[in-house]
């Protein structure tokens, strides 16, 4: 499985509608956080190795209501 980010920039009044959706209706989501700045959501993503981050960014998440943007951060090394 390989991580990735979202940062989800939403219709005013819309981020909880939003993070509750990508919890209960997106297969791959893991975490969704609420944060401050120029963004209202971080989304922490799992997919398979070799799956096309661009397809499933534009299927599974563009596809929802109430999204206005979004920034994806591609990981390559976890450290612990």
């Amino acid at each position: 499985m390989h991580p990735f980010f979202i940062f989800v920039k939403c219709e005013l009044g819309k981020a909880y509608d939003v993070a509750a959706a990508l919890v209960e209706e997106v297969e791959g989501v893991s975490e969704v956080y609420s944060i401050s700045g120029p963004f209202e959501l971080l989304v922490k993503v799992y997919i398979e190795d070799g799956q096309d981050i661009g397809r499933y960014v534009n299927e599974k998440i563009h596809a929802l209501p109430n999204i206005k943007d979004t920034q994806t951060i591609i990981t390559f090394n976890a450290f612990s």
